[in-house]
This record gives C-alpha cells, structure tokens and sequence, in this order.
C-alpha cells in the first residue's frame, strides 16, 4: 500500500455528479493509500456543487472544499488544487466521474521512476467534434513545441508536488495542461504515458465543447508560444 496522496478534482457546476464522484474516490483511496486526502475545487459554480461538497465533507473528514468566489478558469483552479496539497504525491482528475479511479493503480509503479504519469484515453467517450477538436489542438500544441504527449488535456494526471517549485502556471484559461506539460518538458522533468479507461459523461454539459472556449484555447496556444518562444 502507497503512503499517501493527494487528489483534487478542478470543477465548476458538477452538481449532477460530485457527490457520487467523490463518494467513489473515497472509497478507491480507502483501499490504496495509508493517508489521502481529496480535495475539490469549485470554480466559482453557479449552482449546488459548493454545498454538496461541503455535506460529504462533514462525514468525511479526508474531503475539504477550496472554493473561488468567482469563476476564474482551468488553470485557476489547477493552481488552487495544487497549493492547497498536503503530499507530495498528487493526482487529479475532473468533478464530472468520467474516470474509474480504481486506474491510479496503473499510476503508482510508473510514479517511482517518473516525475509526472500522464493517462491518456484509450477509448474517448465524447461526440465526434470533440475529439476532432482535440486532435487539432493536439497537432497544434505539437507543431509549435514538440510536445510529444498523447493526450494532452487528458484529466488523469499524477505527479510529484515539489516540481511547482520550478513550475508556474500561468495560465487561466484551457491551455493550462498545455502549459504545465511544456514547462515541464523544458527542465528535464520525466514523463511517462498510460492508457485509461474513459467513461460516458452521465449528466451536464462539458465546458470544453463549447465554440467560445475552443476558440479561445487556441488563441492562447498562440500566446503561450509567442511567450516560451
């Protein structure tokens, strides 16, 4: 049995599954780590996902809640997961349970050798234009700095917590995996890569498939360059 780990899940009006999300990762972590905690962070939700949260943590004492009063964007609330960790180990993954977490077990012996486990989807539960849209950015992001990572937005991702020393994201907005995986790369930090199981979206609407939030994912991919260039 690991030691300990933390895990957040960023999230923003994911009243529909929080609850059973968390409640799932309670139990997962239970089994697997001799000390955890979870952590959400509510982007500023417009609806009950603050105070569901606040309810499974009075029986929970392992759950907290950070919250931002306002809705501040991805790489916001990643900032906040990560600073507000009490491990070294940390692992996150998105509020809307499309992850089984039972799957961190594949994480942890690659952990040992490697700075940063990156899962990928083996098999994307999303409609087509999604996955388009990821392939494009993908090849984007892989034009401009050689990124080299299969699936770059994947939320399933662990790592060592001592690398933000050296890591800032800067980031709010989508390109905030982008960011973090490149700036990594830059300083030499190991990655390693493996394939998860990705599941149906039970309730909501994804952010992300927005044309707004697409649109301006890729403006600040251009950005990002113009800045690490």
């Amino acid at each position: 049995m690991a030691k300990s780990l933390s895990l957040f899940f960023p999230c923003y009006n994911e009243e529909q599954n929080i609850e059973k999300t968390v409640t799932r990762a309670v139990s997962v972590l239970g089994r697997m780590f001799d000390n955890y905690e979870i952590i959400v962070v509510d982007d500023g939700s417009r609806d009950r996902t603050g105070a569901i949260v606040t309810k499974i943590a009075a029986m929970y004492p392992e759950v907290r809640l950070v919250k931002h009063e306002q809705n501040l964007g991805y790489g916001a609330a990643l900032r906040s997961g990560i600073f507000s960790a009490r491990y070294d180990l940390v692992c996150f993954s998105d509020g809307d349970g499309q992850f089984n977490m039972e799957e961190i077990a594949k994480f942890l012996p690659l952990i040992e050798n490697y700075d940063l486990v990156l899962g990928y989807r083996m098999e994307r539960q999303d409609p087509w234009y999604r996955v388009l849209n990821a392939w494009l950015y993908r090849a984007g992001v892989n034009l401009l700095f050689n990124l080299g990572v299969k699936d770059i937005d994947c939320a399933f991702k662990m790592f060592h917590r001592e690398i933000f020393s050296r890591i800032e994201i800067e980031s709010n907005g989508a390109v905030a995996s982008a960011e973090m995986l490149i700036k990594a790369k830059k300083l030499g930090y190991r990655f390693a890569e493996v394939g998860v199981t990705h599941l149906p979206r039970e309730h909501g609407e994804p952010t992300g498939a927005k044309l707004k939030v697409i649109f301006k994912a890729f403006s600040e991919l251009l950005k990002l360059w113009r800045r690490l260039a």
